[in-house]
Protein backbone atom coordinates (compact mmCIF):
# COMPACT_ATOMS: atom_id res chain seq x y z
CA UNK A 1 0.00 0.00 0.00
CA UNK A 2 1.20 3.44 -1.30
CA UNK A 3 2.15 5.51 1.69
CA UNK A 4 -0.90 8.34 2.11
CA UNK A 5 0.26 11.37 0.36
CA UNK A 6 -1.49 14.29 -1.23
CA UNK A 7 -0.75 14.37 -5.17
CA UNK A 8 -0.69 18.32 -6.61
CA UNK A 9 0.08 18.28 -10.68
CA UNK A 10 0.89 16.31 -13.61
CA UNK A 11 4.07 17.36 -15.01
CA UNK A 12 7.43 15.49 -15.51
CA UNK A 13 9.27 17.63 -12.83
CA UNK A 14 8.72 15.60 -9.44
CA UNK A 15 8.93 17.74 -6.49
CA UNK A 16 8.42 15.75 -2.93
CA UNK A 17 7.06 18.80 -0.44
CA UNK A 18 7.88 18.15 4.07
CA UNK A 19 5.44 19.91 6.07
CA UNK A 20 6.43 22.27 8.95
CA UNK A 21 6.50 21.34 12.18
CA UNK A 22 2.73 22.53 13.23
CA UNK A 23 1.90 21.29 9.61
CA UNK A 24 0.60 18.30 7.35
CA UNK A 25 -0.04 17.57 3.82
CA UNK A 26 -2.93 19.56 3.83
CA UNK A 27 -1.72 22.28 5.72
CA UNK A 28 -0.72 24.36 2.69
CA UNK A 29 -3.26 27.38 2.43
CA UNK A 30 -4.11 29.02 -1.08
CA UNK A 31 -0.29 28.55 -2.12
CA UNK A 32 -1.47 25.00 -4.09
CA UNK A 33 -3.90 27.07 -6.54
CA UNK A 34 -1.19 28.85 -7.92
CA UNK A 35 1.19 26.03 -8.48
CA UNK A 36 2.11 24.83 -12.45
CA UNK A 37 0.69 21.73 -12.41
CA UNK A 38 1.20 21.46 -16.46
CA UNK A 39 4.76 21.60 -15.18
CA UNK A 40 5.00 19.79 -11.90
CA UNK A 41 4.09 16.98 -10.11
CA UNK A 42 4.03 17.27 -6.49
CA UNK A 43 3.72 14.99 -4.05
CA UNK A 44 2.72 16.21 -0.24
CA UNK A 45 3.87 13.81 2.48
CA UNK A 46 2.29 13.46 5.50
CA UNK A 47 4.90 12.19 8.71
CA UNK A 48 4.25 9.54 11.32
CA UNK A 49 1.69 10.84 13.93
CA UNK A 50 0.26 13.88 11.41
CA UNK A 51 -2.54 14.24 9.05
CA UNK A 52 -3.71 11.29 7.43
CA UNK A 53 -0.84 8.94 9.64
CA UNK A 54 -2.02 10.16 12.43
CA UNK A 55 -2.21 7.06 13.63
CA UNK A 56 0.54 5.35 12.81
CA UNK A 57 3.38 4.89 15.37
CA UNK A 58 6.97 6.16 14.70
CA UNK A 59 10.27 7.34 16.17
CA UNK A 60 9.61 10.86 15.59
CA UNK A 61 12.71 11.19 13.86
CA UNK A 62 14.38 12.99 10.71
CA UNK A 63 15.73 9.68 9.42
CA UNK A 64 12.12 8.46 9.86
CA UNK A 65 10.83 11.07 7.50
CA UNK A 66 13.56 10.32 4.88
CA UNK A 67 13.19 7.01 4.85
CA UNK A 68 9.41 7.28 4.67
CA UNK A 69 9.71 10.08 2.01
CA UNK A 70 11.80 7.75 -0.10
CA UNK A 71 9.61 4.88 0.17
CA UNK A 72 7.13 6.99 -1.39
CA UNK A 73 9.41 8.41 -4.17
CA UNK A 74 9.64 4.47 -4.46
CA UNK A 75 6.00 3.61 -4.87
CA UNK A 76 5.37 6.73 -7.23
CA UNK A 77 8.13 5.57 -9.37
CA UNK A 78 10.16 8.61 -9.10
CA UNK A 79 13.89 7.81 -9.95
CA UNK A 80 14.62 11.44 -9.50
CA UNK A 81 13.23 14.69 -7.78
CA UNK A 82 13.17 17.79 -6.34
CA UNK A 83 12.34 18.45 -2.69
CA UNK A 84 10.79 20.91 -0.86
CA UNK A 85 10.46 21.92 2.81
CA UNK A 86 9.48 24.02 5.04
CA UNK A 87 10.69 25.41 8.78
CA UNK A 88 11.31 21.25 10.31
CA UNK A 89 10.57 19.57 6.98
CA UNK A 90 13.83 22.26 5.25
CA UNK A 91 16.19 20.10 7.91
CA UNK A 92 14.42 16.71 6.99
CA UNK A 93 14.58 17.80 3.21
CA UNK A 94 18.45 17.80 3.82
CA UNK A 95 18.47 14.05 5.88
CA UNK A 96 16.75 13.08 2.49
CA UNK A 97 19.96 14.40 0.62
CA UNK A 98 22.12 13.06 2.84
CA UNK A 99 20.89 9.59 2.21
CA UNK A 100 20.20 9.81 -1.38
CA UNK A 101 22.19 12.45 -3.11
CA UNK A 102 21.99 11.48 -6.49
CA UNK A 103 18.67 11.13 -6.68
CA UNK A 104 18.11 14.92 -5.71
CA UNK A 105 17.45 17.68 -8.28
CA UNK A 106 17.57 20.47 -6.61
CA UNK A 107 16.56 21.38 -3.04
CA UNK A 108 14.11 24.11 -1.91
CA UNK A 109 14.04 25.29 1.78
CA UNK A 110 10.84 27.76 3.03
CA UNK A 111 12.25 29.08 6.56
CA UNK A 112 14.48 26.12 6.57
CA UNK A 113 15.96 24.34 10.00
CA UNK A 114 19.46 24.36 9.50
CA UNK A 115 21.38 21.38 8.59
CA UNK A 116 23.42 21.59 12.40
CA UNK A 117 21.77 21.46 15.88
CA UNK A 118 19.13 24.40 16.42
CA UNK A 119 20.26 26.49 19.84
CA UNK A 120 17.78 26.95 22.03
CA UNK A 121 18.43 28.81 25.65
CA UNK A 122 16.31 28.13 28.60
CA UNK A 123 13.05 30.15 27.60
CA UNK A 124 13.24 29.23 24.29
CA UNK A 125 13.46 25.31 25.21
CA UNK A 126 11.08 25.54 27.81
CA UNK A 127 8.67 26.98 24.96
CA UNK A 128 9.38 25.06 22.00
CA UNK A 129 9.44 21.75 24.41
CA UNK A 130 6.60 22.34 26.78
CA UNK A 131 4.82 23.01 23.59
CA UNK A 132 3.33 19.53 22.36
CA UNK A 133 1.02 19.56 25.32
CA UNK A 134 0.52 23.42 26.03
CA UNK A 135 -2.19 25.32 23.65
CA UNK A 136 -0.56 28.42 24.72
CA UNK A 137 3.00 27.43 24.19
CA UNK A 138 2.08 26.43 20.42
CA UNK A 139 -0.12 30.25 20.21
CA UNK A 140 3.26 32.22 21.29
CA UNK A 141 5.93 30.50 18.62
CA UNK A 142 3.18 30.90 16.15
CA UNK A 143 2.98 34.68 17.02
CA UNK A 144 6.55 35.04 16.92
CA UNK A 145 7.64 33.26 13.71
CA UNK A 146 5.30 35.44 11.78
CA UNK A 147 6.46 38.42 12.99
CA UNK A 148 3.84 39.45 16.14
CA UNK A 149 1.80 40.52 12.69
CA UNK A 150 -1.01 37.74 11.96
CA UNK A 151 -4.03 38.30 13.43
CA UNK A 152 -5.69 36.01 16.47
CA UNK A 153 -8.24 34.01 13.84
CA UNK A 154 -5.63 33.08 11.93
CA UNK A 155 -3.47 31.91 14.75
CA UNK A 156 -6.25 30.24 16.53
CA UNK A 157 -6.69 27.94 13.60
CA UNK A 158 -3.32 27.31 13.13
CA UNK A 159 -2.91 25.87 16.67
CA UNK A 160 -6.01 24.79 16.76
CA UNK A 161 -5.42 22.47 13.61
CA UNK A 162 -2.24 21.48 14.65
CA UNK A 163 -3.75 20.10 17.77
CA UNK A 164 -6.13 18.35 15.74
CA UNK A 165 -4.07 16.94 13.14
CA UNK A 166 -1.38 15.31 15.05
CA UNK A 167 -0.72 13.54 18.42
CA UNK A 168 1.65 14.78 21.33
CA UNK A 169 3.86 12.26 21.16
CA UNK A 170 4.73 12.82 17.50
CA UNK A 171 5.41 17.09 17.83
CA UNK A 172 7.02 16.13 21.65
CA UNK A 173 9.31 13.83 19.59
CA UNK A 174 10.30 15.48 16.26
CA UNK A 175 11.21 18.63 17.88
CA UNK A 176 13.71 16.88 20.29
CA UNK A 177 15.02 15.95 17.31
CA UNK A 178 15.35 18.34 14.75
CA UNK A 179 16.68 20.60 17.40
CA UNK A 180 19.55 18.50 18.26
CA UNK A 181 20.37 16.41 15.06
CA UNK A 182 23.66 17.64 12.97
CA UNK A 183 23.46 16.44 9.46
CA UNK A 184 25.98 18.74 8.55
CA UNK A 185 29.41 16.53 8.03
CA UNK A 186 26.90 14.40 5.30
CA UNK A 187 25.64 17.68 2.89
CA UNK A 188 28.66 20.20 3.59
CA UNK A 189 29.27 21.30 0.04
CA UNK A 190 27.22 19.15 -1.43
CA UNK A 191 27.01 20.96 -5.18
CA UNK A 192 22.93 20.57 -5.55
CA UNK A 193 21.49 23.42 -6.66
CA UNK A 194 19.88 25.01 -3.32
CA UNK A 195 16.97 28.44 -2.90
CA UNK A 196 16.65 29.45 0.56
CA UNK A 197 13.45 31.56 1.17
CA UNK A 198 12.59 33.49 3.82
CA UNK A 199 9.72 35.58 5.01
CA UNK A 200 11.04 39.72 5.58
CA UNK A 201 9.18 39.41 9.57
CA UNK A 202 10.02 36.50 10.59
CA UNK A 203 11.74 36.77 13.75
CA UNK A 204 13.30 33.03 14.12
CA UNK A 205 14.64 31.92 10.63
CA UNK A 206 16.26 35.46 9.47
CA UNK A 207 17.82 36.04 6.39
CA UNK A 208 21.09 36.60 8.16
CA UNK A 209 20.58 32.96 9.77
CA UNK A 210 20.41 31.62 6.28
CA UNK A 211 23.77 33.07 4.93
CA UNK A 212 25.40 32.18 7.89
CA UNK A 213 23.99 28.50 7.48
CA UNK A 214 22.61 27.45 4.40
CA UNK A 215 24.21 29.76 1.91
CA UNK A 216 27.67 28.46 3.56
CA UNK A 217 27.46 24.76 3.27
CA UNK A 218 26.04 24.82 -0.42
CA UNK A 219 27.85 26.62 -2.45
CA UNK A 220 24.81 26.51 -5.27
CA UNK A 221 22.46 28.39 -3.08
CA UNK A 222 20.77 31.01 -3.24
CA UNK A 223 18.27 33.25 -0.84
CA UNK A 224 15.07 34.74 -1.29
CA UNK A 225 13.64 37.22 1.34
CA UNK A 226 9.99 37.99 0.88
CA UNK A 227 8.38 40.78 1.68
CA UNK A 228 4.88 40.97 3.10
CA UNK A 229 5.49 37.37 4.84
CA UNK A 230 6.69 35.83 7.85
CA UNK A 231 7.36 32.10 9.05
CA UNK A 232 4.54 31.01 6.80
CA UNK A 233 4.32 32.91 3.09
CA UNK A 234 2.19 29.77 2.02
CA UNK A 235 -0.44 31.75 4.06
CA UNK A 236 0.69 35.13 3.69
CA UNK A 237 1.95 35.51 0.29
CA UNK A 238 1.25 32.61 -1.51
CA UNK A 239 1.39 33.82 -5.34
CA UNK A 240 4.74 35.60 -4.51
CA UNK A 241 6.07 31.93 -3.48
CA UNK A 242 4.58 29.98 -6.23
CA UNK A 243 6.65 32.24 -8.54
CA UNK A 244 9.73 32.13 -5.99
CA UNK A 245 9.36 28.35 -5.70
CA UNK A 246 8.58 27.47 -9.31
CA UNK A 247 11.18 29.95 -11.47
CA UNK A 248 14.28 28.14 -9.32
CA UNK A 249 12.85 24.43 -9.93
CA UNK A 250 12.45 25.26 -13.94
CA UNK A 251 15.38 23.92 -15.93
Amino acid sequence: MTIPHHLVGTGDHHVLVLHDWFGTSAGWGPFLDYLDGGAFRYAFLDYRGYGRRKDVPGAYTLAEIASDALTLADQLGWDRFSLVGHSMGGKAAQQVLAEAPLRVRKLVGLAPVPAGPYPLDEAGEALFHGAAGDREKRFAILDLVTGRRAGRVWLDRMVDQSLRLSTPEAFGGYVRDWTTADLLPRIDRNPVPVKVIVGEHDLALTAEVMRGTFLSHYPNAELEELPGSGHYPMYEAPVALAVSLEDFLHD
